[in-house]
């Protein structure tokens, strides 16, 4: 009986600490820096370009952050795209402490940065070099020929090992022609640009209704268009346009922005309802968000669309397209979505559909505008102008990435609660294991 009751008080506290067990510690890179007036200017800047989120949804990051006097010399030398884009360099995807920058395998690194993700940049122009210099000074500097190591490291600011580390530097780090590289919105012609991506019907509909001019007025304080591809318009779900009243077009194709600058990072950390540019009161043509993992998609209350790339990111403009036209419900309150599986009335899913998780690379991956490119050096010659980076550090021990604090992951619409039951079971079972062996090792065997 007494070992009976040992086992059970064994069991109930190894189940406790498996479920209780965070996967990870989550990192928030703003609340890291919100109590340090010397980074006030560059935590401001994270938070206007978005790029908060960004750091908070990569599991392994390293930030390099630039006191204030510093950040205002950047902040002079370019547009908020422009800005945007050097911090991009200064966001490593690596984990990098002091006693890794210590000890480098042959004194030097090349490593990739989130600039090169983006997939604006080209041959080496995301990538950094991080050398150990003798007397313990270590510099950073771009990977392009002719940069300068202008860029050297300081002082250690915060250490999550294996997931987030802040460190200062001296200098921001650039390149030639690092502020000349992105073109912006505004010398470019959004209808343009729609149809070059494959939205010529959205790109035809906003033109001919007006909502074009609206789109172009908001594009200074914010502006984030959810452009449907012209598959999109064909699914039997989208009612015949031509029929709407010429306020309910524009009510609909102004359903499909958002009037403000999210792009996709920050879509997922929205909780609630988000309003749309057609919005005109609380709980009227809103939009919700559901994610899982890379993958972020829409909710409009009739059906779900996945957003399917990033076609631009210049701040404070966003445009991304997304496989399904979003319908609100104000304007078509008895549209049901299609029935799933195979029937006679049930179509068979359009290359626009959004694919199933088991079936679909992650977004990041996908083919486009927004595909990760950590590839090799231009040309594709069989030698690359610079190394490639080192392999990223592994986690300690891998587990699933962890949400940021203020995360929407503690939602259950957003978090899959059968994965985080299965983990936490899977844990339980294997500490529970342990600690039957090690009883039955004492000789607590039943």
């Amino acid at each position: 009986m007494a070992k009976e009751r040992l086992l059970t008080f064994v069991l109930v506290v190894t189940t406790a600490m498996a479920v209780n067990s965070p996967a990870g510690e989550a990192h928030n890179i703003t609340a890291v820096l919100e109590s340090l007036p010397d980074y006030s200017i560059y935590n401001n800047y994270l938070t206007n370009t978005k790029l908060a989120d960004e750091i908070n949804s990569k599991e392994t990051v390293t930030c390099l952050v630039l006191p204030n006097a510093a950040m205002a010399t950047l902040a002079s030398k370019g547009s908020p795209a422009d800005i945007k884009r050097a911090l991009s360099l200064l966001i490593l995807l690596d984990y990098f402490d002091p006693s890794k920058l210590h000890n480098l395998g042959g004194g030097s690194t090349y490593t990739t940065t989130l600039l090169q993700t983006t997939g604006t940049v080209t041959g080496t122009q995301g990538f950094v070099n991080i050398t150990d210099a003798r007397g313990g000074k270590v510099s950073f500097s771009s990977a392009v020929p002719g940069s300068k190591p202008d860029a050297v490291y300081t002082k250690s600011i915060k250490e999550i090992p294996y997931s987030l580390s802040v460190l200062e530097i001296s200098d921001p780090i650039v390149y030639p022609g690092l502020f000349d590289d992105g073109s912006s919105i505004s010398d470019s012609n959004l209808t343009a640009l729609l149809e070059n991506t494959g939205c010529k019907t959205f790109a035809s509909l906003i033109s001919s209704s007006g909502v074009l001019q609206t789109f172009q007025s908001a594009m200074g304080k914010g502006l984030t268009v959810l452009a449907p591809n012209d598959e999109a318009f064909k699914a039997p779900i989208v009612p015949d346009l031509s029929k709407l009243s010429a306020a309910d077009l524009v009510a609909l194709l102004q359903y499909h922005a958002l009037p403000s600058y999210t792009p996709k990072a920050s879509l997922k950390m929205e909780t609630g309802p988000i309003a749309t540019m057609a919005s005109n009161g609380p709980g009227k043509y809103d939009l919700r968000v559901k994610y899982r993992g890379d993958e972020v998609s829409l909710v409009t209350g009739i059906d779900t669309s996945r957003i399917a790339s990033t076609v631009l990111d210049d701040t404070p403009v966003c445009v991304l397209t997304v496989d399904n036209v979003l319908l609100p419900i104000e304007l078509f309150p008895n549209a049901t979505a299609p029935a799933p599986g195979p029937s006679a009335k049930s179509p068979s899913p359009s290359p626009s559909s959004s694919p199933s998780p088991s079936q679909s690379p992650s977004p990041s991956l996908a083919p486009g505008p927004t595909a990760v490119a950590p590839a090799p050096a231009p040309g594709g010659k069989k030698k690359p102008e610079a190394p490639s980076p080192l392999p990223i550090s592994p986690p300690a021990p891998p587990t699933e990435s962890p949400a940021p604090a203020s995360s929407p992951a503690e939602s259950p619409e957003n978090q899959p609660a059968d994965d985080t039951s299965m983990a936490a079971g899977t844990m339980a079972g294997t500490l529970a294991a342990a600690f039957v062996s090690a009883l039955s090792a004492l000789g607590f065997i039943l």
